[in-house]
């Protein structure tokens, strides 16, 4: 019998694995770092051979920490850094060139083009997303613009364009398969989320051959098996999602008006809105959570671009602290952040602003200001960004949250998640198993697989770890967020 199932989590700044067992609780685990190349001011790439070889690594290094052989997994799931755009050669399955991240803003041109042709509204009515340097649609025509034939090979099926699971699960397969799921199509901005299918029309706004793309299939589903040379058999891949679906997914996030909020490189706000699409008046993404047994479940999503990545900011660029567990001893140091507010726009603004042209932007800073103020104000902006999504999330969903799911490497931070609380007037739930990205692709495979029954069966192994409950003054909580909406409104259009 399998006792083990194997999540594959390809991060924006690292790649793990996760052995998982039947509890939905860790067995073994590996990470590895690789590097971001920045050619220059708001470009971001990956080398995709760095994605491959440290995503294999890791996996290998799981299985071997645990003592566990191929035949002992029940299934691999996959889950990525959505819309990061690979472009590889079908033959060798050698990439075109790097990798262009989803923080990148190289084709902020493009998009700017598309919107004064008036395409903006064709766009969001068929992909839920609005016409931003976020999505892979405009990085793919980037790429096959800059490379003389290659669009006219990409109209041979020669060359492939996948996101980062369906990079991985053509390696993984050895070429066999190329595929990818629901939830990761919709973040491509050719994807229409209403027929389930390419939209030739945007495909000849974007001029993207159709032949490029991979198939789309559901979120839990047998897609293939793994070259057994690679893991030391043929393990069924059979689970996958973009990562902020799959975190909610590994949530438990099933019932429509149930939300999660991840706290990674940016920050992430998915709201489960059933079986239909909610289109946003307020700035929000509507995107597919994923496709299992025959169904689509949809949310709404808040996606802020810079959220734990100020905190390496601080470390790596200013020096400020050593590690990025320091800021919560820093920022504890003092009760406020004196006045002082950080706009980390580095790539520009996402949800609800989607301002291309935003900056980062520190504000109020006096003779008097410390590094622990300005750690403070850091920290604060991941908590101020996510009342920024709340808000708008519960005015187009027309609800109010009662409780707000976590997780994400900031939130092990105590002191952020009480401040976002206390922001947010909503309690804050923290789960015991805070890898819930992986979490949710391992369930997603497993249950196409039959290692864990149903829904029901995933929803009984989370378990709570500890719950924030909101307190705080109301006012000068409101008061303090009238100036850090004063303090975005001087980060927009910075860049002319």
């Amino acid at each position: 019998m399998s006792k083990y199932v194997l999540a594959l989590d390809q991060g924006t700044t690292s790649s793990r694995a996760i052995l998982f067992g039947k509890d939905g609780r860790i067995v073994a685990s590996a990470q590895q770092e690789f590097e971001q190349i920045y050619p220059q001011p708001g470009h971001v790439e990956h080398d995709p051979e760095a994605i491959w070889s440290t995503q294999l690594e890791t996996a290998r290094s799981a299985m071997s920490q645990a003592g566990v052989s191929a035949g002992d997994l029940a299934a691999i799931g996959v889950t990525n850094q959505r819309e990061t755009t690979v472009l590889w050669d079908r033959d060798t399955g050698r990439p075109v060139g790097n990798a262009i991240v989803w923080q990148s803003r190289q084709t902020a041109s493009i998009c700017d083009r598309l919107k004064a042709d008036g395409l903006e509204d064709t766009f969001r009515r068929k992909t839920g997303l609005v016409v931003d340097a976020y999505f892979s649609g405009t990085k793919i025509k980037y790429i096959l613009d800059a490379h003389a034939g290659l669009r006219a090979r990409a109209e041979r099926g020669e060359i492939l364009f996948g996101t980062v699971d369906s990079f991985l699960i053509w390696r993984l397969t050895g070429g066999r398969v190329h595929v990818t799921d629901y939830s990761n199509a919709s973040r491509t901005l050719i994807y229409n989320i209403h027929t389930l299918d390419w939209d030739d029309e945007l495909l000849k706004v974007l001029d993207i051959p159709k032949a490029m793309l991979p198939e789309v299939k559901p979120s839990s589903h047998i897609y293939g098996e793994t070259d057994p040379e690679l893991l030391g058999g043929a393990i069924p891949i059979s689970g996958n999602a973009g990562d902020q679906q799959a975190a909610t997914f590994g949530q438990g996030c099933f019932t429509p008006g149930s939300a999660k909020n991840t706290y990674g490189t940016g920050c992430f706000l998915l709201l489960n809105t059933g079986s239909k699409p909610v289109a946003s008046s307020n700035g929000l993404l509507t995107t597919i959570g994923w496709g299992i047994g025959g169904e689509v479940t949809y949310c709404l999503e808040g996606s802020v671009f810079i959220a734990g990545a100020v905190v390496q900011w601080l470390r790596d660029g200013l020096g400020l602290i050593q590690s990025a567990a320091e800021i919560e001893t820093l920022a504890k140091k003092v009760p406020d952040c004196g006045g002082v507010y950080v706009v980390p726009a580095f790539v520009g603004l996402g949800a609800p602003y989607w301002n291309q042209n935003a900056r980062g932007t520190i504000v109020g800073i006096t003779r008097g200001t410390s590094r622990e103020q300005l750690a403070r104000a850091a920290l604060e902006s991941m908590a101020y960004q996510s009342r920024d999504v709340l808000d708008a999330m519960q005015q187009d969903a027309g609800l109010t949250l009662n409780a707000l799911k976590v997780d994400g490497g900031a939130s092990a931070n105590n002191l952020l998640l009480q401040f976002q609380a206390d922001l947010l007037q909503v309690a804050v739930d923290r789960p015991v198993v805070q890898e819930t990205t992986a979490m949710g692709a391992a369930y997603l495979a497993g249950l196409a697989v039959g290692f864990w029954k149903d829904q029901s069966d995933v929803s009984a192994n989370w378990a709570l770890d500890q719950r924030f409950e909101p307190g705080g003054d109301r006012d000068a909580l409101d008061a303090r967020y009238a100036d850090w909406k004063r303090a975005v409104g001087r980060s927009l259009d910075w860049q002319q």
